[in-house]
């Protein structure tokens, strides 16, 4: 109990809240350079060719066989590629595969932009401010949101991919849902909370 009363003290949560604020930060800054690297063509799948299949095989190469392919990204999903008649990649399918990881990644930069916007505030000694609640609410919905509906985008890209291409995709995604909803679902009971307690600490002021 005395080492849990040295630890959890205002020094130590703004130290940590400083800390976790540039962690935040940071993690904007590396999706943002796997969109990148994505639009770039290093973002991995399953390739099938008339010679075989490969795996996390990319865009920007020639010789699938493997090899250090150096910096690539992955969705977490299982994506596979047909290439069309002439044995090659389409465009289209780049675009798409490209646009599913901006869908993937996109709301979780926003995310975290908010989460970090909450740990600023505690820095600055702001805990119980209906600002925070609102930025750990904004949190909590957008993980609820990735968990929920982005999966569906994928497979409508997917889908849209398949009508104009000439070779073929598929995708199986979802499998993290359970890993995003729990915790966006507790972000957002976290925000209520902080907000009924500020709106308690309003009803106070005012009695007085």
């Amino acid at each position: 109990m005395k080492f849990f009363e040295k630890m959890i003290n205002e020094q130590f949560a703004r130290s940590a809240a400083q800390f976790m604020k540039f962690a935040c930060y940071f993690v904007i800054g590396f999706y943002v350079f796997c969109i990148v690297l994505s639009f770039m063509g290093r973002q991995t799948f399953f390739l099938h060719t008339k010679e075989g299949t490969f795996e996390q095989a990319i865009y920007a190469e020639e010789n699938h066989n493997p090899h250090s392919r150096g910096m690539t990204v992955s969705m977490g999903d299982d994506i596979h590629v047909w290439v069309n008649d002439e044995d090659r990649i389409d465009l289209t399918m780049q675009i798409g595969l490209s646009l599913m990881y901006a869908i993937h990644t996109v709301p979780m930069i926003f995310a975290y932009w908010f989460l970090g916007r909450v740990f600023s505030n505690i820095n600055k000694g702001q805990i119980f401010t209906g600002q925070n609640s609102f930025y750990l609410f904004y949190y909590g919905m957008l993980q609820f949101s990735a968990a929920v509906f982005v999966p569906f985008v994928k497979l409508l890209i997917c889908w849209m991919v398949n009508l104009v291409s000439n070779g073929r995709m598929s995708i199986s995604t979802g499998q993290s849902m359970l890993n995003m909803l729990f915790p966006g679902i507790a972000f957002m009971i976290a925000a209520y909370i902080i907000h009924y307690g500020v709106h308690l600490q309003d009803d106070g002021k005012h009695t007085l």
